[in-house]
């Protein structure tokens, strides 16, 4: 058959790829090596909030192939993929599957990490807005589903793998150069420069929001009182 070259990932997507798999990488280390560390591994989840509040924006208003509505899995579509019939551009079914428990469980991580503490000398930048029994559970949630998180990932890695040397499919170079040799397809469209700004400034908002730049300074310490000299 015919094939040609289309333009699938636009540049937002393939940055924001890449960014958020050095940011989730960096935030693993930073967490499992902890002690100074955990600093950054606080500042990389909140950049993980933003990365993924972009994603968000702009699986909405972003340019086709990023859109969510446009790959969502569906029972018809899967039925397609998994009888042979599906030539669609961008994310297969099964791997929209992978792109929405991924974003999910990063999702929950970086949430549950903004109320956490580890009962030394860190705490989650929201953690004052909740009791510390509630801080405990958030924080067991987010260590044992950072085990998830190492599962779907591997699982991630392998599918691409499998693609590129058994399926002779490369899914990496697209995300790379943003084009890709297609049967059907057309370029794709939208996903402007207004868009972007939008996608962008909800990304800052989040970021603010999560960091509790903006709850009240805690109190001062009560003055210690003067002993008498006598």
């Amino acid at each position: 058959m015919n094939s040609k070259h289309i333009r699938l990932w636009d540049l937002p997507t393939r940055l924001f790829h890449w960014l958020l798999v050095l940011a989730v990488i960096g935030a693993v280390v930073s967490g499992q090596l902890g002690g100074n560390l955990i600093v950054w591994h606080g500042r990389l989840g909140l950049f993980i909030v933003g990365l993924l509040v972009f994603r968000i924006v702009w699986g909405l208003i972003g340019s086709t192939y990023a859109r969510f509505a446009q790959f969502f899995p569906t029972p018809a579509k899967l039925r397609a993929y998994l009888g042979g019939q599906w030539r669609q551009p961008g994310h297969n079914p099964l791997g929209a599957l992978s792109v929405f428990a991924l974003l999910t469980v990063v999702g929950f991580q970086a949430a549950s990490g903004l109320f956490t503490n580890d009962d030394i000398a860190f705490v989650g930048p929201l953690f004052d807005l909740v009791d510390k029994s509630l801080s405990n559970r958030l924080t067991g949630l987010h260590h044992l589903t950072a085990n998830l998180l190492y599962v779907l990932v591997g699982l991630h890695v392998a599918a691409i793998a499998f693609y590129v040397r058994v399926k002779k499919n490369n899914m990496l170079r697209p995300m790379v150069t943003g084009s890709k040799e297609v049967e059907q397809g057309e370029d794709a469209r939208g996903g402007g420069l207004l868009a972007l700004t939008v996608a962008v400034l909800l990304a800052l908002a989040a970021v603010y929001g999560a960091s509790g730049a903006w709850l009240p300074e805690p109190p001062p310490p009560p003055a210690a009182e003067e002993i008498p000299a006598w």
